[in-house]
């Protein structure tokens, strides 16, 4: 099929800048700013600017853009100026170029040419010269118009896809396109614009302020036509004199794929898109260990008081929580003692009994919606079925409170409501209980939302499992769960759902600008970048060297920016928990643009915690092993949210093992539960049940801090143990091979005289040196290894892990304080019986617990403070009773009935 292109330009002028600005558009459901301009004309003022309240506030919420003054404005491209159309009035051609020459203006001269050879794309350039100063803008209007009912999807950067056509002609400025384009797809091509590599340089970073250009879909007529703007009316470069000039080059896009593949295709072939990153400054072991240092130590700002990580950089005197899911994996795998006792266990108690993730004691805060009320849990229900089976389904309270939030509602995060009984929830109580009815039930529930959503190309921002629109997940139909469910079920059908939600996150993820082969120099003058947001709040300047770094390492592209609110301030976060998802789709599907995607998002990016984003400057500030090791305010180069810490750390984890699993063809797996925590960060959790690596089967993931030393940055790896074999996997992240020299850490396993190498893999025999020996891992591969005869020092793990005896009667309820007492049975470890209240200091000022357990005798708590709870040892297979005494208010004492727990029964 033929698609013609006409070499059609519009040019808009203004005599006085026409003040651009970033305003919230008030797109229903969705939180996203976009680009408007002041107008005299009231009939153009067609932009209504949304009110936005009090809990829109914190780190990336701009009000600059937000809560700036309203006046007459259009986010219409085609109003942001005077108009006058051009179509060619003379077309010539010499070899492969065409030229085009445009009627006499007294206001500028407009010349362009195609080259029609170039590849992939023909390559229309042109150049405008100013004769009267003002600002200037030059849009190309000449590809193919298609109907909204002809189009079988749409892409204009950020949020518009599948077939949400935008509702006005919103332009999107360059620094806010993860591909320069916008583009239109009929069932057999893809059409589009798209900016030259060329216009948008790697650096200096791109902002709003450095914008050569805009993209556009809507023309006026309201019909889909890919457009482009260069540059922006009121932006960089369009204030010209007379006799000033501005070029430019676009490619004209025909691409006989979806726009997906079409994305993939501009990203490879104009963009360099591939393989690209290396660990170089560390292995991710390396950076998981520092990570997890750093978790536990002052700088991470735990406050133990509020069993919570400090959420200061947004909502002063507040802590939030993901999930202890997080904590508690890394203390099972890396058999942590310390990390479970001082993250995982609180967090538990945290969120079984909190309203909500962000607690704050101060009741007047409105910044994001935080609750300071004890109507847990906040734990959604994947989380609860998780801890039932890590603790060998001994506590019956967590099957029952899921069962619970299956049939109720539940405000979790900000203000979205989320509802217990749908399929995901399904899957997850069949997970737990092995009751078939509830697979069925998820199987019905994931094909209705099947065809409603996956197979039906989204108009609106309507999602039936979303309430809101803000972070990357929200957007793309629920493809994470529909991979749990294909290797739930096999059904390949999920696992083509799973595929095409995966392509489509893609597209949130920056595929430009494309990377030079140079180096760049950073931290000029010894200053590291100062994030705006964060010295208006008066934090201290940072200081790291000024140096040259390869362009490749301070790149972007492969992260996404942090959401559709956020967008403007945070370009590429560091979380991408998408990526160990992606890298298994990829391998399931064979998509190696996923697998790519994945590595670039995680590898060779960081030594330690890097914060949160990159935003204002590129610099390797990130990469430093002590970037984290510092007090609150000294913090200035990006901004801190203490609770990613955990989250991010089993981000890492969950890629090591998956990146194991994808290179060994599955000979390497280990079985998972799911750490659904909010927003975009869900990973998968291993360590409590047993996998295989190769031929040996019920091998225990063990993957303790330090265990290696290795002398090739290259290599990362992840071990297992069963018996007397150490079982190691290394894992090449660069494009050459590499020979390392591993040496274990005698802390963790001891070698004797008959301890020796079996190699899974290739036909190498590596031999074993005291504690020392060297492995040989080809470019992108996978070497795996067995160290027999040896001595696993694991104490935690096992423990944690033992099935003890469970207790039928471990939660009540008591109408006093409305109060609850759970009865942990934490494996072989320990039993602890925690008592929390729901009422708080309006109604008490002082609440005591007295207690006996076995031995008989009576002890008491007090606690003088809200919350009120009460954490106590309990001896293995005790029974336990309390009384609760409550003062309230007035002075007047209550008394609880004495409660025991723990007692068997007949």
């Amino acid at each position: 099929m033929a698609y013609t292109f006409l070499p059609s330009f519009v040019v808009l002028y203004n005599a006085a800048n026409p003040d651009m600005a970033l305003k919230p558009a008030g797109i229903q459901k969705v939180n996203y700013n976009v680009l408007t301009w002041k107008v005299n004309d009231s009939a153009k003022a067609d932009f209504k600017q949304k009110k936005v309240n009090a809990s829109m506030a914190g780190d990336g919420f701009d009000d600059r853009i937000l809560r700036a003054k309203a006046d007459w404005r259009t986010a219409n491209i085609y109003n942001a100026g005077e108009r006058t159309a051009l179509t060619a009035k003379e077309i010539t051609q010499k070899d492969d170029t065409l030229f085009f020459t445009y009627p006499a203006n007294d206001r500028f001269v407009l010349t362009a040419m195609l080259i029609t050879s170039t590849k992939p794309y023909p390559l229309l350039k042109y150049t405008f010269k100013a004769l009267q100063p003002g600002y200037y803008s030059v849009g190309y209007t000449g590809a193919p118009v298609t109907g909204r009912d002809k189009a079988a999807s749409i892409w204009q950067p950020l949020i518009w896809q599948e077939k949400r056509i935008p509702d006005a002609a919103y332009c999107t400025p360059a620094f806010m396109a993860t591909l320069p384009a916008t583009m239109v797809y009929d069932g057999t091509h893809t059409i589009g614009v798209l900016a030259a590599a060329e216009e948008l340089p790697f650096q200096p970073l791109p902002l709003l302020n450095n914008s050569r250009f805009g993209v556009s879909l809507l023309n006026e007529e309201k019909q889909l036509q890919p457009q482009l703007y260069a540059p922006l009316p009121g932006g960089y470069l369009s204030h010209l004199p007379p006799g000033a000039s501005f070029d430019f080059s676009l490619y004209l896009v025909t691409e006989a794929n979806n726009i997906t593949g079409t994305y993939e295709a501009i990203a490879r072939q104009l963009f360099g898109f591939g393989n690209y990153r290396r660990n170089d400054i560390a292995s991710l072991n390396t950076a998981l260990d520092n990570m997890v240092d750093y978790a536990l130590s002052p700088y991470a700002w735990f406050i133990d008081s509020l069993k919570g990580c400090a959420y200061s950089t947004d909502v002063p005197g507040a802590v939030k929580n993901v999930s202890s899911l997080n904590p508690l994996e890394l203390a099972l795998v890396r058999d942590d003692s310390i990390m479970f006792e001082k993250r995982a266990y609180p967090l538990m108690e945290f969120m079984l009994s909190r309203e909500k993730f962000l607690f704050s004691l101060d009741s007047t805060q409105k910044i994001q919606s935080p609750s300071r009320k004890l109507k847990g849990p906040i734990a959604p229900l994947s989380e609860l079925v998780a801890l039932y089976n890590v603790f060998g389904r001994k506590n019956g309270f967590y099957l029952q409170m899921a069962h619970k939030e299956y049939n109720t509602t539940r405000v979790r995060n900000m203000d979205d409501q989320e509802q217990g009984r749908n399929w995901i929830n399904a899957m997850m109580l069949y997970k737990a209980t092995g009751d078939k009815r509830y697979l069925q039930t998820a199987i019905m529930g994931a094909d209705k939302y099947l065809q409603q959503r996956i197979r039906t190309p989204q108009t609106t921002f309507n999602d039936p499992l979303q309430g809101s629109y803000f972070f990357w997940p929200t957007f793309t139909g629920r493809w994470i769960e529909f991979l749990q469910l294909y290797e739930l079920t096999g059904d390949r059908k999920y696992l083509t759902a799973a595929h095409e939600g995966g392509r489509q996150y893609c597209q949130f993820t920056w595929m430009c600008p494309r990377v030079p082969d140079s180096l760049v120099t950073v931290n000029k003058g010894g200053k590291a970048p100062m994030y705006w947001y964060l010295r208006s709040k008066g934090h201290k300047q940072m200081y790291y060297p000024e140096e040259k770094a390869p362009a490749w390492r301070l790149s972007e592209i492969g992260l996404t920016p942090e959401s559709s609110g956020t967008a403007t301030g945070h370009r590429g976060i560091f979380m991408a928990n998408y990526a160990p998802w992606m890298l298994r789709l990829g391998y399931y599907t064979r998509d190696t643009f996923l697998v790519q995607v994945a590595k670039a998002a995680i590898i060779g990016r960081y030594r330690n915690f890097p914060g949160y984003h990159i935003n204002t400057e590129r610099t390797t500030a990130y990469e430093k092993p002590d970037f984290p090791l510092h007090v609150h305010t000294d913090q200035s180069v990006n901004s801190f949210h203490y609770n990613h810490i955990m989250p991010m750390a089993s981000m890492l984890l969950d890629y090591l093992v998956t990146d194991a699993f994808v290179r060994s063809a599955g000979r390497i797996d280990f079985p998972s539960e799911y750490i659904e925590g909010y927003a975009y960060l869900q990973n998968k959790m291993y360590g409590m049940q047993k996998g295989k690596f190769y031929d040996e089967q019920n091998v225990q993931l063990w993957m303790p801090a330090r265990l290696l030393r290795i002398d090739n940055t290259e290599l990362n790896y992840m071990a297992a143990r069963k018996g007397d074999r150490l079982l190691l996997a290394f894992t090449n992240q660069s494009n050459q091979p590499v020979t390392a020299k591993g040496v274990l850490n005698p802390a963790w396993v001891t070698t004797g005289r008959k301890s020796q190498i079996q190699c899974f893999t290739g036909k190498q025999k590596p031999v074993l040196k005291d504690s020392s020996f060297s492995v040989q891992v080809d470019a992108n591969g996978i070497t795996a290894i067995a160290i027999t005869g040896v001595h696993a020092k694991s104490h935690f793990q096992e423990r944690l892990l033992s099935t003890e005896a469970g207790c039928p009667n471990d939660y009540i309820k008591l109408d006093a304080g409305n109060a609850h007492a759970l009865l942990f049975q934490i494996g072989a470890y320990d039993r602890r019986l925690y008592v929390y209240l729901e009422d708080d200091d309006n109604k008490y000022r002082q609440v005591s617990m007295t207690y006996k357990t076995q031995d008989g005798k009576e002890q008491q708590l007090i606690d003088k403070a809200y919350p009120y709870e009460f954490t106590v040892p309990v001896p293995a297979g005790a029974p336990v009773t309390f009384q609760l005494s409550l003062e309230n208010v007035n002075g007047q004492v209550e008394k609880s009935n004495s409660v025991g727990l723990g007692i068997k029964t007949r």
